[in-house]
């Protein structure tokens, strides 16, 4: 099983990876099966089903869909050529795309919010059909997006795992922390060592090294945009930034001797905020491994940076290496995706990325990499993605806060002790993915229960 580290973590926009990011993705591979067809089009239709349609507003899932149907990606989105776009093609109804003729796209009709039809592959299921001179449909294809910015086809998921088993083999092609550990123990090498020879295996040192700056580079960039901006989040919540503010406190304090030793939770969470305020006024993030989770993992390594004695910038290679290992076993056995298994999937997947990281960074052993990823991971169990109003604001801003400390806090009961426990990663994986199963679809990214429903006036 391979995941490269460039899966895990892909640089986007908010403010969700799988109702964002997803949508605009499909709808430019469909643009490419377009350009392979012999057929001639003149018009495009979409529907969205399941979480797409019912929290498809908030996450902006419209605006992405049209975007990508207009050629943008979310690698290399320009925000203001994106505004640009959407104006001309809601006034002149038609899509100009390179390397197809002009196509018929009313943005009123030909956009459809479908709350009644679920598709049976996934809770986040989108159709697009492409049509002739007369409006009969030539071309059609089901798309999946199935959490972390991934997205496959109807065809693709009836066929497996969306793991890439067809490249150069790999040297180390763990597919569950169990194997892992074992390859571990056989090998002499730590995870980090074992991944980045995996990734060497299918590219190159030059690119891992380069990739893996830049991945850290947005992530970082992204908590100093956060703590220096303020204002109301869109979306109509009338959410108010808090991290700038958080942020000024916190080092105004400085050095005044009177800090009780709990304000480090306080850092922690301001920089996870940072992410998530950014993420939800759709600015650029990486999916870590969720643009909803997108703050953990940036704020623990950050908190690992600018706090931690003997912290040094030569082990972010070794944090994001270690976190995508443990992200690949989650999303390969279980899932990464709210719509599929609620916020535990989020949230949760990404403590354990996070404490994997920071645990291996600080000299923890595999088997107390192991240990910190689970236990960051168990005590999210259960945990639903019901967002207010189908906004990525509340409760994941804050959230996201809670699940760096919760993170540092497994890495740092892991690293005092020996690795040895109770439940073991692979039997909390599944237990997530079981309990995903099991939750009510009111709780899985549909807004249709728990604090959407019960907080007054939305």
């Amino acid at each position: 099983m391979f995941l490269s580290v460039f899966d895990m973590f892909k640089v986007g926009i908010g403010p969700s990876s799988s109702h964002t990011m997803g949508p605009m993705v499909a709808a430019a591979r469909f643009l490419e099966m377009m350009r392979a067809s012999p057929f001639e089009f003149h018009g495009i239709r979409v529907s969205l089903h399941g979480s797409l349609a019912f929290t498809g507003v908030g996450h902006a899932t419209d605006r992405a869909t049209i975007l990508g149907l207009a050629g943008f990606v979310p690698d290399t989105y320009d925000a203001e050529k994106a505004e640009a776009a959407l104006a001309e093609i809601k006034a002149t109804k038609t899509l100009n795309v390179e390397g197809l003729q002009p196509l018929r796209f009313d943005t009123a009709t030909d956009l459809i919010f479908d709350y009644e039809t679920p598709l049976s592959g996934h809770a986040n299921g989108m159709m697009i059909r492409a049509t002739d001179a007369q409006g009969d449909v030539t071309l059609r294809e089901v798309f999946y997006s199935i959490g972390g910015g991934f997205v496959m086809t109807e065809a693709e998921l009836s066929a497996g795992k969306d793991t890439d088993e067809t490249g150069p083999p790999i040297p180390y092609p763990f597919k569950s922390a169990a194997q892992m550990l074992e390859m571990s123990t056989a090998s002499g090498k730590n995870i980090a060592e074992m991944k980045r020879a995996n990734e060497i295996a299918r590219g190159c040192p030059t690119s891992l090294a380069e990739g893996t700056k830049r991945l850290w580079q947005v992530m970082d960039d992204c908590i100093t945009r956060g703590l220096t901006t303020d204002g109301i989040l869109p979306g109509g919540l009338q959410v108010k930034r808090r991290a700038k503010g958080i942020h000024d406190a916190l080092l105004a304090e400085r050095g005044m001797n009177l800090n009780a030793p709990h304000t480090i939770n306080d850092w922690m969470s301001v920089y996870a905020m940072a992410v998530n305020e950014e993420n939800a006024a759709g600015g650029q993030v990486v999916t870590a491994p969720t643009n909803g989770a997108a703050g953990v993992l940036p704020a623990t390594l950050r908190y690992y940076l600018d706090h931690v004695p003997g912290a040094s910038e030569s082990h972010i290679e070794d944090f994001l290496l270690t976190a995508a290992a443990i992200g690949g076993l989650v999303k390969f056995n279980a899932s990464i995706s709210g719509a599929e298994a609620g916020c535990q999937a989020e949230v949760g997947s990404a403590a354990a990325m996070a404490a994997a990281g920071l645990c291996a960074v600080m000299g923890g052993t595999p088997a107390q990499v192991e240990n910190a990823a689970e236990i960051a991971l168990e005590h999210h169990l259960g945990m639903t993605c019901d967002p207010v109003k189908g906004l990525v604001q509340v409760p994941c801003i804050e959230r996201n806060g809670l699940g760096a400390i919760k993170a540092v806090s497994a890495a740092s009961l892991a690293l005092r002790g020996d690795g040895t426990h109770l439940v073991p990663l692979d039997a909390c994986i599944e237990t997530m993915r079981q309990t995903g199963i099991d939750m009510s679809e009111k709780y899985k990214e549909t807004s249709l229960g728990g604090l959407a429903v019960n907080v007054p006036n939305c």
